[in-house]
Formats: C-alpha cells, sequence, structure tokens
C-alpha cells in the first residue's frame, strides 16, 4: 500500500484553514453574462485611483530588463524609505506583500507551545501564520470593533511570542487612539515581540508612530504594504521596519529575489509621486463620506471607517453579496471573520458608489 501523502505532511497543515480570495472579475462576468468592464471590484479593498502615473512610466521603462533578477537587497527602495522614516537601511524588511512579512515573524518566532494574541476581527492571516507554525492563536474580543488592549494585556502568558495588532483594524476599518496604543506597546514584557500592522496608515490624519519605542529597543515590528493607498496591490510588495537585529534574523529565513523587479521599480516611483499620494487620499475621503451617507439613508448601520473601505451590519449578508455579484457589483461577505451579519465594501469610484447605493437601495426594498 503506498504511503499517503497525510502521514508524510507537517501535522499543522491538515487543519490549516485555507485562504479563499474573491473570484477574479472575468469569471463573475462570464458567471452572470456580464460585460467585464462592468463589474466593479469593490471587494479587496484596492485604491479607485489605481496606481500613480509615475509608477507606472517606471514599470514601463523597467520592463525591457525583466530577463535580469531584481536587487535581492532592494538597494534604492530600501534607501528611499530610510530617508521617508528617518530609520537606518538595515531596519527594513521586504516581502512579497506585506503577508509574507507577516509569515516571515510567525516562522521565527512561532512554534508549537508558543501563543500569539489577536483581535478576534483582525486580519485573518494572522491566524492562518500562527496556526501554520503549530502556535496557538488566542482570539480577544472586539468591542466596537477595535481592539480592547487591555484584554489583549491581561492575556498574555510565558507561552506569549507574538501581538498582531492592525490600526485602522481590517476588515472593520476602526482604528485605535495612537496614545492607546503606546502605552499598550510600552506596559508589553520583554518576551513579547508587538507585530503593528500599518496597512491603511496613511489613510489616518494622526497615525501612531512606534519609531521611538523601536529606537528606545522595544520588540516592535511594523508593518506596510504598497497594496492600498499605492495602488500596486498587483505587483505584491510590502515592508516591516524594526530593530536591526530582528530584521536580521528576519532575512535568515526570506527567500532570495523574494521582491520582483517592476514592483521594486513601481514602489520607489510612487514614494516620490507625493501629489498622487494626496489626491489619492481626497479621493477617498469624498467617496467614503458620500458611501458611509448613503447607506446610513438606507438604515444601515456603518462601523466608523478610517481606511478606504467600510463596514456594513445588514441582514442576510451572503444573499446580498450574491445578488449584487449578479448585479456586477462585487462586495466582500466576512463569515470567515465570525461577522456573520456584516458586508465589506470598498470605496470605488464616484460611478461605483453610486450604483452600489441604488442597487442595494432596491435589494432592499
Amino acid at each position: 500500500m503506498r504511503t499517503a501523502y497525510k502521514d508524510l505532511v507537517n501535522p499543522p497543515v491538515l487543519s490549516q484553514p485555507i485562504y479563499e480570495p474573491g473570484k477574479p472579475i472575468e469569471m463573475v462576468a462570464a458567471e452572470y453574462g456580464l460585460n467585464p468592464n462592468e463589474v466593479a471590484k469593490l471587494a479587496s479593498n484596492e485604491s479607485a485611483l489605481g496606481p500613480s502615473p509615475m509608477a507606472i512610466s517606471a514599470i514601463q521603462e523597467t520592463a525591457s530588463s525583466v530577463h535580469l533578477y531584481p536587487d535581492g537587497n532592494a538597494t534604492f527602495l530600501r534607501q528611499t524609505l530610510s530617508k521617508k522614516w528617518d530609520l537606518n537601511p538595515d531596519q527594513f524588511i521586504f516581502g512579497n506583500g506585506s503577508n509574507e512579512v507577516l509569515e516571515l515573524i510567525a516562522r521565527a518566532f512561532l512554534s508549537p507551545g508558543t501563543e500569539a494574541i489577536i483581535g478576534e476581527y483582525g486580519f485573518i492571516v494572522y491566524k492562518l501564520v500562527t496556526l501554520l507554525h503549530g502556535a496557538t492563536p488566542v482570539p480577544i474580543a472586539m468591542p466596537q470593533y477595535k481592539h480592547d488592549l487591555k484584554a489583549m494585556h491581561a492575556a498574555i502568558t510565558e507561552k506569549t511570542r507574538l501581538i498582531f495588532i492592525a490600526s485602522p483594524n481590517n476588515p472593520t476599518g476602526v482604528p485605535d487612539a495612537p496614545d492607546e496604543i503606546i502605552t499598550f506597546a510600552l506596559s508589553l514584557p520583554d518576551h513579547v515581540i508587538l507585530v503593528f500592522d500599518e496597512a491603511y496608515a496613511e489613510y489616518v490624519d494622526n497615525a501612531v508612530n512606534l519609531r521611538t519605542l523601536i529606537a528606545e529597543g522595544r520588540k516592535i515590528l511594523c508593518t506596510r504594504t504598497f497594496s492600498k493607498i499605492y495602488g500596486l496591490g498587483g505587483l505584491r510588495l510590502g515592508y516591516g521596519y524594526g530593530d536591526a537585529e530582528l530584521v536580521q534574523l528576519l532575512n535568515r529565513i526570506r527567500e532570495p529575489f523574494n521582491v520582483n523587479l517592476l514592483a521594486l521599480a513601481a514602489s520607489e516611483a510612487a514614494l516620490h509621486d507625493q501629489a498622487f499620494l494626496a489626491e489619492a487620499r481626497a479621493a477617498n475621503e469624498t467617496g467614503k463620506s458620500f458611501l458611509a451617507d448613503g447607506l446610513h439613508s438606507l438604515g444601515l448601520k456603518v462601523a466608523p471607517s478610517a481606511t478606504n473601505f467600510v463596514l456594513v451590519e445588514i441582514d442576510d449578508p451572503v444573499g446580498k453579496f450574491t445578488a449584487l455579484q449578479k448585479r456586477g457589483l462585487v462586495v466582500r461577505p466576512l463569515a470567515p471573520y465570525g461577522l456573520l451579519n456584516h458586508l465589506r465594501i470598498t470605496i470605488g469610484t464616484a460611478d461605483e458608489n453610486e450604483r452600489l447605493l441604488a442597487n442595494l437601495a432596491e435589494l432592499l426594498q
């Protein structure tokens, strides 16, 4: 009898949940007989403005060099970010999206018998990377859709290695107060690393700054992405920053050439296009206000969002999701997060936001 793969595989793989992304626009269009150009994807928190023209130009200029391996050290992007955040170049780790950086920190510090504290409505990847390495996720309730930092602190044990926090949080959109986050970070015992996810920080007026605490030697890794406000999700580039010793450990397990050539060029160019960044943020604020007001007028509860999406409480969210998808509007149901009566809706263009509200009004009737 042949040995089955399941008898050979590492045990955590057998119970590992699978992240399920939404369907491609083309599949949605084909399934419901729609024009792909008329399908609005409002499910993945992508920028309604797309990428910076400077980033597009950088991709075009670099395209003829894709036969070459990328700079495995991300030298020029590292230098640009070093100046931007006033950190040393050796304090940055780069990944194929910030998801890879989250996986690296989990791989380095989680193992059977250890624990990671997460918010019950925190980004699902925190739970996935914890389980993958045989560790135990410890979910903490999130009243009012934000982290209960006191409860998270109370959950710390000798087994705790990582605490994952995103502010603003995905998928709820609600930020934590900067002073409360700093107080929390200062209170952590020395055997715990705070993994602070800043994927949506560019949308916030008073985003918390943990770089001073990192300089003081606090065990903190902050992560950022070019997939959201910078509009480069298709290129998959994210990064983390923290103490140089911590980053050096993560670089030991990072795959070589994990960030591609076009992503490096586009991301560096995007960082220099501050005018486009301001335009993207302003457009998002306008669209978010319009969408939130419209949803309120339909009698729906909307969580106070500081991101490029809104969390909506609604009856029969899966049914509404399916009905909207048939109409060429793709949103996100949140059952995997335990949010059984909610949809997450990305802020789209003005036309997409109007379509969403009009179709949702018909469905609610």
